[in-house]
């Protein structure tokens, strides 16, 4: 099978998208003090982090990262997080991944979050392919592509430039 690299979106595009999504989340909690970025290891914790930056430039909330590990081939009972539960707990969190294809990795995080009260739960992506195989949304999301199954979409981080390949 041939593969190609087919750029979807360039650094300044992703940028955008990244900046127009904190946005979306700092109008979602205007009147919260503090919030949680959750982000899933590897790309979602970068993405995450990414967030976390331009927030902290637009607004005067108290961003907390948190990184959000798991075994994504066997998700069950394998979800640990950076910080303990009672540093979310009562507050506004974001869940976020780089790309939602079947939903498991969405899935299992917010399992994992639902043990403890909150009081804003949202999900953010950067692509959403709408392959789902649970009922899981993103609550905010950079682009939604139509891919079939057999196509991979990955989204690569460098330091100062990073893409959306398909």
């Amino acid at each position: 099978m041939q593969t190609s690299n087919n750029i979807i979106l360039t650094h300044e595009q992703i940028q955008h998208k990244i900046k127009r999504i904190a946005y979306q989340i700092y109008e979602t909690n205007v009147n919260e003090k503090e919030i949680i970025i959750a982000g899933i290891a590897d790309n979602g914790y970068i993405f995450a982090q990414r967030l976390k930056a331009i927030l902290e430039h637009i607004s005067e909330l108290e961003i907390t990262l948190c990184e959000v590990t798991m075994n994504k081939k066997t998700p069950q009972n394998t979800v640990k997080t950076s910080i303990k539960p009672n540093a979310y707990e009562n507050k506004s969190l974001i869940l976020a991944d780089d790309v939602l294809s079947s939903g498991t990795a969405l899935i299992y995080g917010v399992n994992h979050f639902l043990n403890v009260p909150l009081t804003r739960f949202k999900t953010a992506v950067l692509v959403n392919r709408n392959h789902k195989k649970y009922p899981i949304k993103a609550d905010f999301k950079g682009i939604s592509l139509s891919t079939s199954l057999h196509e991979h979409v990955e989204v690569t981080f460098g330091d100062e430039d990073f893409a959306i390949l398909k």
